[in-house]
Parts: C-alpha cells; sequence; structure tokens
C-alpha cells in the first residue's frame, strides 16, 4: 500500500509540474515598464464590488483596485483585500497573456465587466482579452491575476514564485522585494 502511494504521489507531482510548466522555471524577466500603454483608461465608477471569491469564472461585476499595506509596502489589491499579481512574462501593452492552460487554473485573471473602480490606485488601468474571453485588467499595459493559494486578503504567498510572480505597488510598479504575510511561503505550485 505504501509503494501504490508513493507512486501515486510521483504522478501527480509530476502532472502538475508539467500543467504549470508555462508559470514558472527559468530566470525572471525585467521589470513592467511603468509607461506602457493600456488598453484603455479608467475611471472610477460606481458599480458594484466584485463577488467575495476572485475567480476567471465570476459573474460579469467590476472590479475594485484599491491599495493595501503589506510587510510595509503598499500594494494593489482587490475590492475584497486580495493581492494581485503581474507576470514577468507578460509583454507590456501586448494583446493577450502569456498565462495560459494549467497557467491560467494556479493563476486566474482578475476581469471585470467594464472600467474598474479605483481607490488609491494611479497605475493606468486598461485591459485585454483574458484567456476565458473576458475583460482582464491590465496595470501599466501588464495583466494582473490572482494566486489561488492566497486563501484570504493580506496573502502575498505568490510573491516571488519562480522569479516571475509579484505584487505591485499604487502607481503599477513591480515590488520585488520579499514579503511576508499571515500565511506561510512563496515557493511551489
Amino acid at each position: 500500500m505504501n509503494k501504490r502511494a508513493a507512486l501515486f504521489l510521483a504522478a501527480a507531482s509530476a502532472a502538475s509540474a508539467l500543467a504549470l510548466a508555462g508559470c514558472g522555471g527559468g530566470g525572471g524577466s525585467s521589470p513592467a515598464s511603468s509607461s506602457a500603454p493600456a488598453a484603455a483608461p479608467a475611471s472610477p465608477s460606481s458599480a458594484a464590488p466584485s463577488s467575495a471569491a476572485p475567480s476567471s469564472t465570476a459573474s460579469a461585476e467590476v472590479e475594485t483596485l484599491k491599495t493595501a499595506s503589506v510587510a510595509g509596502h503598499t500594494i494593489v489589491v482587490d475590492g475584497d483585500g486580495k493581492a494581485v499579481y503581474v507576470y514577468t512574462r507578460d509583454n507590456p501593452g501586448a494583446t493577450t497573456s502569456a498565462c495560459t492552460g494549467g497557467c491560467a487554473s494556479l493563476w486566474p485573471a482578475v476581469t471585470s465587466a467594464g472600467a474598474p473602480t479605483l481607490q488609491g490606485v494611479t497605475g493606468k488601468i486598461g485591459s485585454i482579452t483574458g484567456v476565458d474571453g473576458k475583460q482582464q485588467i491590465t496595470v501599466n499595459g501588464m495583466p494582473i491575476y490572482y494566486y489561488a493559494k492566497d486563501t484570504a486578503p493580506g496573502q502575498v504567498n505568490g510573491q516571488g514564485v519562480a522569479n516571475v510572480w509579484y505584487v505591485i505597488g499604487a502607481d503599477g510598479s513591480m515590488i520585488q522585494t520579499p514579503l511576508a504575510s499571515g500565511s506561510s511561503g512563496t515557493g511551489g505550485y
């Protein structure tokens, strides 16, 4: 029985690694430029905030982006306080996301049915058509994502994963400093 369990775990780990190969590995690329063009201008709206469960399959609602302080850094979070990330393999101003397949399952796109409501966010807001066909929010031309392993507001478990995933400051600049949150670890998938 122990051999069977070990084989199963090894096979599951290998399958996960292959499915998520697009999410990391290798060295990171240069930080996002804060002067990159965005797809559309943003304007605050009075629409309802997003649902409590961030997901690329959330209903068509207008998202709220605001700031929060985590480990002494002011970062961008959604309306529920969940951290958002940029992927350094995306190109500023590109019209498609580099995070597809298994990557998009672990790093769901932050989507909005219209221009997001902004509270303290000064980066240039736009959007692209995400891998699921919804409008994925961009900040300074970089698509933004959630990390599935962040299960509560204030967690930044995705910070620095594979040296390609990072939170962003209010101005949209990438923060590459390690951050500690209420949950442990930034390693692994």
